[in-house]
Protein backbone atom coordinates (compact mmCIF):
# COMPACT_ATOMS: atom_id res chain seq x y z
CA UNK A 1 0.00 0.00 0.00
CA UNK A 2 1.39 3.44 -0.74
CA UNK A 3 -0.05 6.54 0.11
CA UNK A 4 0.55 10.28 -1.30
CA UNK A 5 0.03 13.33 0.71
CA UNK A 6 -1.29 16.56 -0.90
CA UNK A 7 -1.96 19.94 1.20
CA UNK A 8 -5.33 21.44 -0.29
CA UNK A 9 -5.06 24.53 2.15
CA UNK A 10 -3.72 25.10 5.91
CA UNK A 11 -6.21 23.00 7.74
CA UNK A 12 -6.96 20.12 4.80
CA UNK A 13 -5.10 17.57 2.83
CA UNK A 14 -5.64 14.90 0.28
CA UNK A 15 -4.76 11.35 1.09
CA UNK A 16 -4.44 9.57 -2.22
CA UNK A 17 -4.08 5.50 -1.25
CA UNK A 18 -3.09 2.85 -3.92
CA UNK A 19 -3.51 -0.67 -2.85
CA UNK A 20 -2.06 -3.48 -5.05
CA UNK A 21 -4.24 -7.46 -5.86
CA UNK A 22 -2.00 -8.97 -2.64
CA UNK A 23 -2.83 -5.85 -0.52
CA UNK A 24 -6.86 -6.76 -1.33
CA UNK A 25 -6.48 -10.35 -0.74
CA UNK A 26 -7.33 -11.03 2.98
CA UNK A 27 -10.44 -8.48 2.54
CA UNK A 28 -11.46 -10.13 -0.76
CA UNK A 29 -11.20 -13.25 1.27
CA UNK A 30 -12.78 -12.01 4.21
CA UNK A 31 -15.52 -10.89 1.89
CA UNK A 32 -16.45 -13.76 -0.18
CA UNK A 33 -16.42 -15.90 3.08
CA UNK A 34 -18.49 -13.47 4.66
CA UNK A 35 -21.31 -13.18 1.53
CA UNK A 36 -21.09 -17.32 1.18
CA UNK A 37 -22.54 -17.44 4.78
CA UNK A 38 -25.60 -14.97 3.92
CA UNK A 39 -26.73 -16.51 1.03
CA UNK A 40 -28.47 -19.89 -0.02
CA UNK A 41 -27.65 -21.69 -2.75
CA UNK A 42 -29.14 -25.20 -4.35
CA UNK A 43 -26.06 -28.01 -3.87
CA UNK A 44 -23.64 -26.14 -1.88
CA UNK A 45 -23.69 -25.49 1.88
CA UNK A 46 -23.32 -21.97 3.76
CA UNK A 47 -20.15 -20.63 3.39
CA UNK A 48 -18.56 -23.59 1.39
CA UNK A 49 -19.89 -21.78 -2.28
CA UNK A 50 -16.95 -21.64 -4.79
CA UNK A 51 -15.65 -18.06 -5.44
CA UNK A 52 -16.84 -18.40 -9.16
CA UNK A 53 -20.43 -19.78 -8.17
CA UNK A 54 -21.01 -16.62 -5.77
CA UNK A 55 -20.06 -14.09 -8.29
CA UNK A 56 -22.21 -15.31 -10.52
CA UNK A 57 -25.35 -15.47 -8.15
CA UNK A 58 -24.58 -12.33 -6.40
CA UNK A 59 -21.67 -10.61 -8.94
CA UNK A 60 -18.65 -9.77 -8.42
CA UNK A 61 -18.78 -6.20 -7.53
CA UNK A 62 -21.01 -6.34 -4.56
CA UNK A 63 -18.42 -8.78 -2.98
CA UNK A 64 -16.13 -6.14 -3.79
CA UNK A 65 -18.01 -3.80 -2.23
CA UNK A 66 -18.27 -5.61 0.69
CA UNK A 67 -14.93 -5.94 0.80
CA UNK A 68 -14.12 -2.19 -0.07
CA UNK A 69 -16.65 -1.26 2.76
CA UNK A 70 -15.09 -3.64 5.24
CA UNK A 71 -11.01 -2.71 4.63
CA UNK A 72 -11.78 0.91 4.40
CA UNK A 73 -11.50 1.90 8.02
CA UNK A 74 -8.19 0.36 8.51
CA UNK A 75 -6.24 1.33 5.44
CA UNK A 76 -7.18 4.94 6.29
CA UNK A 77 -6.01 4.42 9.45
CA UNK A 78 -2.71 2.73 8.01
CA UNK A 79 -2.23 5.72 5.54
CA UNK A 80 -2.55 8.39 8.59
CA UNK A 81 -0.05 6.80 10.42
CA UNK A 82 2.16 6.24 7.08
CA UNK A 83 1.49 10.44 6.55
CA UNK A 84 2.20 11.55 10.00
CA UNK A 85 -1.06 13.89 9.41
CA UNK A 86 -3.39 14.40 12.62
CA UNK A 87 -7.05 14.47 11.80
CA UNK A 88 -10.05 15.91 12.75
CA UNK A 89 -13.30 14.53 12.80
CA UNK A 90 -14.56 12.16 9.72
CA UNK A 91 -12.90 12.58 6.01
CA UNK A 92 -14.31 12.11 2.90
CA UNK A 93 -13.33 9.40 1.25
CA UNK A 94 -14.27 8.14 -2.40
CA UNK A 95 -13.12 5.37 -4.47
CA UNK A 96 -11.33 6.28 -7.85
CA UNK A 97 -10.48 3.09 -8.59
CA UNK A 98 -11.94 -0.78 -8.14
CA UNK A 99 -10.33 -3.87 -9.13
CA UNK A 100 -10.93 -5.41 -12.54
CA UNK A 101 -11.86 -2.34 -14.18
CA UNK A 102 -9.34 -2.44 -16.35
CA UNK A 103 -8.05 -5.66 -17.65
CA UNK A 104 -5.47 -7.15 -15.78
CA UNK A 105 -5.23 -4.63 -12.69
CA UNK A 106 -6.62 -5.87 -9.82
CA UNK A 107 -5.50 -2.82 -7.55
CA UNK A 108 -7.59 -0.61 -5.64
CA UNK A 109 -7.63 3.81 -4.89
CA UNK A 110 -9.27 5.54 -3.02
CA UNK A 111 -8.61 9.45 -1.78
CA UNK A 112 -9.68 10.69 1.17
CA UNK A 113 -10.34 14.88 1.73
CA UNK A 114 -9.82 15.76 5.77
CA UNK A 115 -9.44 18.55 7.66
CA UNK A 116 -6.38 18.36 10.10
CA UNK A 117 -4.36 19.99 12.50
CA UNK A 118 -2.75 23.14 11.84
CA UNK A 119 1.26 23.72 12.12
CA UNK A 120 1.93 25.88 14.98
CA UNK A 121 5.03 27.61 16.61
CA UNK A 122 4.97 28.14 20.03
CA UNK A 123 7.56 29.99 22.04
CA UNK A 124 9.31 28.11 24.86
CA UNK A 125 8.08 28.12 27.83
CA UNK A 126 11.43 29.38 29.97
CA UNK A 127 10.82 32.24 27.82
CA UNK A 128 7.59 33.28 29.25
CA UNK A 129 6.95 35.71 31.98
CA UNK A 130 3.32 34.90 33.70
CA UNK A 131 1.97 37.71 35.70
CA UNK A 132 -0.41 36.83 38.18
CA UNK A 133 -2.75 38.35 41.19
CA UNK A 134 -0.55 38.52 44.76
CA UNK A 135 -1.47 36.07 47.54
CA UNK A 136 -1.44 37.83 50.35
CA UNK A 137 -3.78 36.79 53.30
CA UNK A 138 -5.12 39.33 55.14
CA UNK A 139 -7.34 39.81 58.22
CA UNK A 140 -10.32 40.44 56.31
CA UNK A 141 -9.66 37.22 54.39
CA UNK A 142 -9.60 35.19 57.49
CA UNK A 143 -12.69 37.32 59.36
CA UNK A 144 -14.47 36.18 55.99
CA UNK A 145 -13.80 32.95 56.15
CA UNK A 146 -14.99 32.85 60.04
CA UNK A 147 -18.33 34.75 58.98
CA UNK A 148 -19.02 31.95 56.27
CA UNK A 149 -18.39 28.91 59.25
CA UNK A 150 -20.20 31.24 62.14
CA UNK A 151 -23.43 31.53 59.17
CA UNK A 152 -23.52 27.87 59.02
CA UNK A 153 -24.66 27.46 63.11
CA UNK A 154 -26.60 30.79 63.04
CA UNK A 155 -30.27 30.54 64.06
CA UNK A 156 -32.84 33.03 62.58
CA UNK A 157 -34.90 35.04 64.73
CA UNK A 158 -38.27 36.99 63.60
CA UNK A 159 -37.47 40.83 63.70
CA UNK A 160 -40.29 43.48 63.31
CA UNK A 161 -39.47 45.74 60.77
CA UNK A 162 -39.15 46.15 56.67
CA UNK A 163 -37.41 43.26 54.85
CA UNK A 164 -33.95 44.47 54.02
CA UNK A 165 -31.41 43.01 51.81
CA UNK A 166 -29.82 39.53 53.52
CA UNK A 167 -33.18 38.99 55.73
CA UNK A 168 -34.82 35.49 55.09
CA UNK A 169 -38.81 36.39 54.48
CA UNK A 170 -41.46 33.32 54.06
CA UNK A 171 -44.11 34.42 51.37
CA UNK A 172 -46.95 33.22 49.89
CA UNK A 173 -47.32 33.83 46.10
CA UNK A 174 -49.68 33.95 43.13
CA UNK A 175 -48.73 34.63 39.43
CA UNK A 176 -52.03 35.12 37.30
CA UNK A 177 -52.07 35.42 33.27
CA UNK A 178 -55.16 36.90 31.91
CA UNK A 179 -57.08 36.35 34.94
CA UNK A 180 -56.12 33.40 35.38
CA UNK A 181 -54.08 31.89 38.59
CA UNK A 182 -51.08 30.29 36.96
CA UNK A 183 -49.44 29.07 40.35
CA UNK A 184 -50.05 29.61 43.77
CA UNK A 185 -47.24 29.15 46.53
CA UNK A 186 -47.48 29.33 50.58
CA UNK A 187 -44.82 29.55 53.36
CA UNK A 188 -42.05 29.86 50.88
CA UNK A 189 -38.92 31.07 52.30
CA UNK A 190 -36.38 33.53 50.82
CA UNK A 191 -33.32 35.07 51.25
CA UNK A 192 -33.35 39.01 50.30
CA UNK A 193 -31.11 39.59 47.41
CA UNK A 194 -30.00 35.80 46.75
CA UNK A 195 -31.61 36.61 43.04
CA UNK A 196 -32.04 32.67 42.27
CA UNK A 197 -36.10 33.02 42.43
CA UNK A 198 -38.23 35.63 40.39
CA UNK A 199 -36.99 38.85 38.49
CA UNK A 200 -37.88 41.35 40.44
CA UNK A 201 -38.64 39.79 43.59
CA UNK A 202 -35.79 41.56 45.37
CA UNK A 203 -36.76 44.89 44.20
CA UNK A 204 -40.91 44.08 45.35
CA UNK A 205 -40.17 42.46 48.68
CA UNK A 206 -37.61 44.69 50.09
CA UNK A 207 -39.40 47.26 52.36
CA UNK A 208 -42.39 45.35 53.38
CA UNK A 209 -42.88 43.99 56.81
CA UNK A 210 -44.54 40.92 57.87
CA UNK A 211 -48.07 40.99 56.72
CA UNK A 212 -48.01 43.71 54.08
CA UNK A 213 -48.16 42.55 50.70
CA UNK A 214 -47.61 44.26 46.85
CA UNK A 215 -48.40 43.08 43.50
CA UNK A 216 -45.59 42.86 40.60
CA UNK A 217 -45.53 42.64 36.91
CA UNK A 218 -42.10 39.53 35.90
CA UNK A 219 -41.34 36.49 33.96
CA UNK A 220 -42.18 33.08 35.63
CA UNK A 221 -38.79 31.22 36.02
CA UNK A 222 -40.44 27.60 35.44
CA UNK A 223 -43.52 25.31 34.60
CA UNK A 224 -45.58 25.50 31.34
CA UNK A 225 -45.71 29.29 31.68
CA UNK A 226 -41.52 29.81 31.69
CA UNK A 227 -40.60 33.39 30.71
CA UNK A 228 -44.15 34.66 30.11
CA UNK A 229 -44.83 37.56 32.15
CA UNK A 230 -47.48 37.63 34.89
CA UNK A 231 -48.89 39.72 37.70
CA UNK A 232 -47.23 38.48 40.50
CA UNK A 233 -48.85 39.35 44.06
CA UNK A 234 -46.67 38.45 47.04
CA UNK A 235 -47.52 38.97 51.15
CA UNK A 236 -44.61 38.49 53.76
CA UNK A 237 -45.44 36.34 56.37
CA UNK A 238 -42.48 36.89 58.28
CA UNK A 239 -39.05 38.62 58.01
CA UNK A 240 -36.20 36.99 59.90
CA UNK A 241 -32.54 37.69 60.32
CA UNK A 242 -30.07 35.38 61.48
CA UNK A 243 -27.56 35.60 64.44
CA UNK A 244 -24.71 34.44 64.40
CA UNK A 245 -22.92 32.92 67.56
CA UNK A 246 -20.15 35.12 69.20
CA UNK A 247 -16.51 33.90 67.90
CA UNK A 248 -14.74 32.83 71.10
CA UNK A 249 -13.35 29.64 72.15
CA UNK A 250 -17.01 28.09 72.93
CA UNK A 251 -17.62 28.78 69.15
CA UNK A 252 -14.15 27.15 67.89
CA UNK A 253 -15.05 23.78 70.04
CA UNK A 254 -18.50 23.74 68.90
CA UNK A 255 -16.98 24.29 64.91
CA UNK A 256 -14.20 22.56 64.77
CA UNK A 257 -11.59 20.45 66.20
CA UNK A 258 -9.62 23.35 67.69
CA UNK A 259 -10.10 24.19 71.65
CA UNK A 260 -9.44 28.31 70.94
CA UNK A 261 -10.18 30.61 68.56
CA UNK A 262 -6.86 32.03 67.83
CA UNK A 263 -6.83 27.97 66.21
CA UNK A 264 -9.31 27.90 64.46
CA UNK A 265 -8.32 31.36 62.96
CA UNK A 266 -4.84 30.13 62.42
CA UNK A 267 -6.11 27.18 60.47
CA UNK A 268 -9.16 29.21 58.15
CA UNK A 269 -5.92 31.58 57.07
CA UNK A 270 -3.71 28.46 56.21
CA UNK A 271 -7.51 27.21 54.07
CA UNK A 272 -7.51 30.87 52.89
CA UNK A 273 -3.82 30.70 51.41
CA UNK A 274 -4.34 27.39 50.04
CA UNK A 275 -7.41 28.74 47.94
CA UNK A 276 -5.61 31.95 47.20
CA UNK A 277 -2.72 29.74 45.52
CA UNK A 278 -5.17 27.52 43.81
CA UNK A 279 -6.37 30.46 42.42
CA UNK A 280 -2.83 31.95 41.61
CA UNK A 281 -2.50 28.76 39.42
CA UNK A 282 -5.86 29.39 37.64
CA UNK A 283 -4.91 32.79 36.56
CA UNK A 284 -1.46 31.35 35.93
CA UNK A 285 -2.91 28.76 33.49
CA UNK A 286 -5.45 31.50 31.62
CA UNK A 287 -2.57 34.21 31.28
CA UNK A 288 -0.26 31.25 29.63
CA UNK A 289 -3.06 30.89 27.03
CA UNK A 290 -3.21 34.06 26.69
CA UNK A 291 0.80 34.19 26.08
CA UNK A 292 -0.02 31.30 23.55
CA UNK A 293 -2.49 32.77 21.65
CA UNK A 294 -1.20 36.22 21.26
CA UNK A 295 2.38 34.77 20.03
CA UNK A 296 0.52 32.10 17.21
CA UNK A 297 -1.80 32.82 14.72
CA UNK A 298 -2.94 29.84 13.08
CA UNK A 299 -5.70 29.26 10.85
CA UNK A 300 -8.47 26.74 12.30
CA UNK A 301 -10.61 23.80 10.57
CA UNK A 302 -13.76 25.80 9.24
CA UNK A 303 -15.88 22.34 9.28
CA UNK A 304 -14.75 21.08 12.74
CA UNK A 305 -16.07 24.76 13.97
CA UNK A 306 -18.82 24.40 11.90
CA UNK A 307 -20.37 20.72 12.54
CA UNK A 308 -20.07 21.79 16.28
CA UNK A 309 -21.98 24.58 15.94
CA UNK A 310 -24.68 22.45 14.35
CA UNK A 311 -25.04 19.74 16.66
CA UNK A 312 -24.87 21.90 19.63
CA UNK A 313 -27.93 24.21 18.07
CA UNK A 314 -29.96 21.02 17.01
CA UNK A 315 -29.38 20.00 20.10
CA UNK A 316 -31.33 22.76 21.57
CA UNK A 317 -33.49 23.17 18.81
CA UNK A 318 -32.08 26.51 18.29
CA UNK A 319 -31.00 26.04 14.00
CA UNK A 320 -33.00 29.48 13.25
CA UNK A 321 -31.27 31.29 15.79
CA UNK A 322 -28.94 33.41 14.19
CA UNK A 323 -27.82 35.46 17.59
CA UNK A 324 -27.47 32.15 19.30
CA UNK A 325 -25.38 31.01 16.45
CA UNK A 326 -23.00 33.23 16.53
CA UNK A 327 -22.25 33.30 20.61
CA UNK A 328 -21.83 29.44 19.79
CA UNK A 329 -19.72 30.44 17.13
CA UNK A 330 -16.79 31.98 18.81
CA UNK A 331 -17.38 29.64 21.92
CA UNK A 332 -16.59 26.99 19.84
CA UNK A 333 -13.57 28.41 17.80
CA UNK A 334 -12.19 29.84 21.44
CA UNK A 335 -12.23 25.92 22.63
CA UNK A 336 -10.59 24.54 19.36
CA UNK A 337 -8.00 27.16 19.17
CA UNK A 338 -7.40 26.47 23.37
CA UNK A 339 -6.90 22.56 22.47
CA UNK A 340 -4.71 22.91 19.52
CA UNK A 341 -2.43 25.17 21.33
CA UNK A 342 -2.34 22.68 24.24
CA UNK A 343 -1.56 19.54 22.17
CA UNK A 344 1.15 21.42 20.64
CA UNK A 345 2.83 22.10 23.99
CA UNK A 346 2.21 18.71 24.67
CA UNK A 347 3.69 17.70 21.50
CA UNK A 348 7.01 20.01 22.32
CA UNK A 349 7.34 18.86 25.85
CA UNK A 350 7.23 14.99 24.90
CA UNK A 351 4.36 14.53 27.43
CA UNK A 352 3.08 11.17 27.73
CA UNK A 353 0.25 9.59 29.95
CA UNK A 354 0.71 7.39 32.38
CA UNK A 355 -1.97 4.87 33.47
CA UNK A 356 -2.38 6.11 37.11
CA UNK A 357 -2.47 9.61 35.74
CA UNK A 358 -5.50 8.70 33.25
CA UNK A 359 -6.96 6.37 35.94
CA UNK A 360 -7.68 9.13 38.60
CA UNK A 361 -8.98 11.83 35.90
CA UNK A 362 -11.51 9.35 35.13
CA UNK A 363 -12.41 8.17 38.47
CA UNK A 364 -12.29 12.55 39.29
CA UNK A 365 -14.76 12.44 35.90
CA UNK A 366 -17.23 9.61 37.33
CA UNK A 367 -17.42 11.79 41.16
CA UNK A 368 -18.66 14.71 38.91
CA UNK A 369 -21.23 12.73 37.22
CA UNK A 370 -22.03 10.59 40.53
CA UNK A 371 -21.43 7.92 39.18
CA UNK A 372 -19.40 4.59 39.56
CA UNK A 373 -16.30 4.64 38.68
CA UNK A 374 -16.21 1.15 37.67
CA UNK A 375 -19.41 1.83 35.76
CA UNK A 376 -18.03 5.24 34.07
CA UNK A 377 -15.05 4.10 33.07
CA UNK A 378 -16.92 1.47 31.05
CA UNK A 379 -19.06 3.28 29.85
CA UNK A 380 -16.24 5.51 28.08
CA UNK A 381 -14.77 2.90 26.90
CA UNK A 382 -17.67 1.32 25.08
CA UNK A 383 -18.31 4.87 23.72
CA UNK A 384 -14.44 5.04 22.44
CA UNK A 385 -13.58 7.89 24.22
CA UNK A 386 -10.80 6.98 26.27
CA UNK A 387 -8.32 8.89 23.44
CA UNK A 388 -10.07 11.52 24.06
CA UNK A 389 -9.66 11.14 27.90
CA UNK A 390 -5.79 10.59 27.12
CA UNK A 391 -5.92 13.92 25.30
CA UNK A 392 -7.46 16.05 28.30
CA UNK A 393 -5.03 14.59 30.41
CA UNK A 394 -2.11 15.35 28.56
CA UNK A 395 -3.48 18.50 27.92
CA UNK A 396 -3.53 19.53 31.74
CA UNK A 397 -0.14 17.88 32.35
CA UNK A 398 1.48 20.29 29.21
CA UNK A 399 -0.23 23.17 30.83
CA UNK A 400 1.72 22.06 34.42
CA UNK A 401 5.00 21.53 32.54
CA UNK A 402 4.85 24.27 31.07
CA UNK A 403 4.34 26.68 34.19
CA UNK A 404 7.39 24.74 36.09
CA UNK A 405 9.53 26.27 33.38
CA UNK A 406 8.31 29.98 32.64
CA UNK A 407 9.12 32.70 35.11
CA UNK A 408 5.40 33.51 37.11
CA UNK A 409 5.20 36.44 39.54
CA UNK A 410 2.87 38.71 40.85
CA UNK A 411 1.92 42.56 40.00
CA UNK A 412 4.56 43.67 42.07
CA UNK A 413 7.14 41.61 40.94
CA UNK A 414 8.01 39.13 43.56
CA UNK A 415 8.25 35.39 42.45
CA UNK A 416 5.37 33.19 42.75
CA UNK A 417 5.60 29.58 43.94
CA UNK A 418 3.23 27.11 42.57
CA UNK A 419 5.01 23.85 43.04
CA UNK A 420 2.45 22.92 45.88
CA UNK A 421 -0.52 22.60 43.18
CA UNK A 422 1.35 22.62 40.38
CA UNK A 423 4.64 20.07 41.33
CA UNK A 424 8.28 21.25 40.79
CA UNK A 425 10.81 20.47 38.05
CA UNK A 426 12.12 18.44 41.15
CA UNK A 427 8.79 16.43 41.09
CA UNK A 428 9.39 15.23 37.25
CA UNK A 429 13.14 14.32 38.29
CA UNK A 430 12.17 12.15 40.65
CA UNK A 431 9.35 10.41 38.70
CA UNK A 432 11.65 10.31 35.89
CA UNK A 433 14.31 8.27 38.10
CA UNK A 434 11.02 5.82 39.49
CA UNK A 435 10.16 5.48 35.77
CA UNK A 436 13.90 4.21 35.18
CA UNK A 437 14.01 2.33 38.51
CA UNK A 438 10.59 0.36 37.38
CA UNK A 439 11.86 -0.12 33.83
CA UNK A 440 15.39 -1.42 34.73
CA UNK A 441 13.46 -3.75 37.45
CA UNK A 442 11.13 -4.97 34.70
CA UNK A 443 13.71 -6.43 32.56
Amino acid sequence: MTSALEKIDATTVKLTVNLTEADLADSLAHAYEHVGREVQIPGFRKGKVPAKVLEQRVGKGAIIEHAVNDGLPGWYSAAVRETGIRPFGQPEVEVTKIPGVVEGDEGLEFTAIVEVRPEVTLPAPADLTIEVEPAEISDEDVDARLDALRERFGTLVGVDRPAADGDFVTLDLTAVIDGETIDSVQGTSYQVGAGNMLEGLDEAVTGLSADEETTFDGPLAAGDHAGETASITIKVTAVKTRELPEADDDFAQLASEFDTIAELREDLKVQAAKIKANNQAMEAREKLLEQLTEATDFELPKKVIENEVHSHLENENRLEDDEHRAEVTEEATKALRTQILLDQLADDLDIEVEQPELLDYLINASRQYGMDPGTFIQQVEQAGQIPAMVAEVARSKATAFALRRATVVDTTGAAVDLSEVIGSLEDEKKDEATEAADEKAAE
